[in-house]
């Protein structure tokens, strides 16, 4: 026979609770936990990403001065995708919203796009051979981006359909009424899911860098194809209100694209090592004089 205490722990372990606050209070600070996540996941990638330079033979350095400028463009970029494509939300009722960034709303794709294209100008100015920088960078993007999803989680949001699984996410009545739904009613944890798949690519790229199996620069585009191979899962999850194209939702597509553009990069001019195949970090000739100058070049 059941006791009350048994069933109420069966009930606490059929699902995922979330938190009651989505704040962090130290003292006098008072911490979004959002941001918080985001910016734990940047040190873990920079973190990673300085070892695996310096396993290449690089400065570790180089990656935080890369970072400085990439995670900052990175965060714009996300930010620009998330209003552009979700632009109802805001225009015309409620424009000054697309600057409260600290209650969600960072559009990974646009992140990937505004993070890379500026990695790839300081990188080349620092005399940086780039199939070198983005074959270390690979991992190191989806391991942030598996830390930071865990801020959706302490601000509620981006849940999937309801579910009746033992790992369904609760979330407040408030939260639940202004999707649609019946207060106590559990949802998929796509922030869950995301971060899993993310810590599983991170894993298998690791694992594929270390055979060397693929042309210098690879990586990247393997990378691109995995994380938008499970967003193009999880998006099929979600319950949350987006943009359509065509009765599609907008990252949907991006992910079609995206998987099928990492492909082709991927496969184009083999995908094999060659024997003149370089791992050498930088350019040669350049790198000593751009050091000199403080990673500036003319």
């Amino acid at each position: 026979m059941l006791t009350a205490t048994t069933t109420s722990a069966m009930m606490v372990l059929s699902s995922i609770p979330s938190p009651g606050s989505d704040r962090l209070r130290l003292g006098p600070l008072n911490l979004r936990m959002y941001g918080l996540m985001i910016a734990l996941g940047v040190l873990a990638a920079v973190g990673l990403g300085r070892r695996r330079w310096s396993e290449r033979g690089g400065n570790p350095d180089d990656i935080v001065t890369i970072a400085m400028w990439a995670v900052p463009a990175g965060l714009v970029g996300a930010r620009l995708y998330h209003v552009i494509t979700d632009w109802k939300t805001y225009f015309p009722d409620r424009p000054i919203e697309t600057l409260y960034v600290w209650q969600g709303g960072l559009g990974i794709p646009g992140g990937i796009i505004g993070g890379t294209l500026v990695g790839v100008i300081v990188a080349r100015r620092m005399g940086i051979r780039l199939p070198a920088a983005f074959d270390m960078a690979a991992p190191c993007i989806p391991l942030a981006q598996a830390i930071g999803r865990w801020g959706n989680w302490f601000n509620q949001e981006l849940f999937g359909r309801p579910t009746t699984l033992p790992w369904g996410l609760e979330v407040s009545p408030e939260r639940a009424v202004a999707a649609g739904y019946q207060p106590g009613t559990t949802f998929h944890p796509t922030f869950l899911y995301e971060s899993l798949w993310n810590l599983a690519l991170v894993v298998f790229l690791l694992w594929l860098d270390k055979k060397r199996v693929l042309r210098p620069g690879r990586l990247f585009a393997a990378y691109v194809g995995g994380y938008f191979l499970g967003r193009l899962w999880v998006e099929s999850l979600r319950a949350d209100t987006a943009s359509l194209i065509l009765g599609v939702r907008v990252n949907i597509w991006t992910s079609l694209f995206a998987i099928v553009g990492s492909s082709v990069v991927l496969f184009m001019g083999g995908i094999t090592r060659r024997s003149d195949d370089s791992d050498a970090p930088y350019v040669d000739g350049q790198a000593s004089e751009l050091r000199a100058n403080g990673g500036t070049a003319s």
